[in-house]
């Protein structure tokens, strides 16, 4: 267990956070020793850290939390978004407490240590938020010595050295090796998650991109029998397990660098008047597929308060959301119609096709962790196949 912030007021620094800029922070560490580089973004949610950890969509990145007591409800396995954490560290203004929790199995201090996983407490937190807004993401080295012993120049060395997310197809590094079914539904109370032995009135093939668990839950309990191939699908390997619907998931890395294998495949899906639901990189992944173009933003979306405006509704939505990368809206071809925009910044985040049914979205309806409000969109994707028939 990490000790209080009291409790290391007369110590010296056991962890530093090294920016590409020579700007460096010293604070407590936890979880595993070592040293790691990566972006450094910032994540608003309140809750849901665990889910943030192991969501696929984090690979390379290291999360800054701006809400400050990360670690109190402890972790439990039911929590998880994949297998392993996926998020390279974490920084926090306070050190983990003792979880209050009745579903904790463990405390994240020791989860993240087990895990291989590097934290640092004691981090002025708004000051390291207001730096990523001002100047965006940065490469950044964290380290963990119990010691306190850091080369420091090394480190900035390094971080300066890092080439970063542009240009990199993290998609393969995160996706399943084989193909397998996904039958869990969506938690339920008193404590599991739902399960049906029916036969379920839909066949959706979802392709991982680093799919989380949650979204594959939300496609099962909207009446789905979900199969799950690798990034590197084919749409013959698609084709073969007959759809009545395909679903391109979320996952990190450049669109532009997994779009050079994704994109042929989902063009040759296009043509067979599938229904075709996808979700943040799945959403890029269809805009590039469609003509469109996307850029790496400033310091992206992470968070579970963002507004989202359905310009053909006018409703506004809460959403989670999590990519530093955007679908540029300016190049959306004829017939692809924008659905959804941010009410932060105005950036793309939706489409569909105005003759077919093909649809996505930027943001992450599963709310895993975040609101509901967008959960009907996998309902809408069921009614789009029961259309089809």
């Amino acid at each position: 267990m990490a000790q209080s912030p009291a409790q290391h007021t007369a110590q010296k620094p056991t962890a530093c956070l090294a920016l590409a800029d020579g700007t460096v922070f010293y604070g407590h560490g936890f979880g595993t020793r070592g040293e790691v580089v990566a972006e450094l973004v910032f994540n608003t949610a309140m809750t849901g850290y665990q889910e943030i950890m192991t969501d696929p969509s984090y690979a390379s990145q290291i999360v800054t939390f701006t809400f400050p007591h990360i670690g109190n409800t402890g972790v439990t396995e039911q929590d998880d978004e994949a297998p392993e954490p996926v998020a390279s560290g974490i920084v926090v203004k306070w050190d983990p407490t003792e979880p209050s929790n009745w579903r904790a199995s463990s405390d994240l201090v020791e989860w993240m240590e087990r895990r291989g996983r590097i934290g640092i407490g004691g981090i002025d937190t708004r000051r390291l938020t207001r730096a990523i807004r001002q100047q965006g993401s940065p490469h950044v080295v964290l380290a963990h010595d119990p010691e306190g012993r850091f080369d420091i120049a090394a480190m900035v060395a390094k971080a300066r050295d890092w080439k970063g997310l542009v240009g990199l197809d993290l998609a393969k590094e995160v996706t399943t090796r084989q193909s397998y079914r996904w039958a869990e539904g969506l938690w339920e109370w008193p404590g599991q998650f739902g399960t049906s032995g029916e036969k379920k009135p839909f066949r959706v093939v979802a392709v991982d991109y680093g799919a989380k668990r949650n979204i594959l839950r939300s496609l099962a309990q909207s009446g789905a029998e979900v199969i799950v191939l690798p990034a590197s699908a084919s749409a013959e390997d698609v084709l073969a397990h007959d759809p009545e619907g395909v679903f391109l998931s979320n996952g990190p890395g450049d669109p532009a660098a997994t779009g050079a294998y994704a994109v042929p495949m989902i063009r040759s899906l296009l043509e067979q008047d599938l229904p075709i639901f996808g979700i943040c990189l799945g959403h890029q992944m269809l805009a590039l597929a469609l003509g469109a173009k996307t850029i790496k933003m400033n310091h992206g979306h992470h968070g579970a308060n963002h507004p989202v405006k359905d310009v053909e509704t006018g409703k506004v939505e809460i959403t989670s959301m999590n990519h530093g990368f955007a679908v540029d809206a300016q190049t959306l071809p004829q017939g692809v119609i924008e659905t959804h925009v941010s009410l932060f910044d105005g950036s793309n985040c939706g489409l569909r096709m105005s003759d077919r049914p093909v649809f996505s979205v930027q943001y992450h309806p599963e709310a895993s962790p975040g609101p509901q409000d967008s959960a009907y969109l996998f309902d809408r994707f069921a009614e789009a196949m029961r259309a089809r028939r």
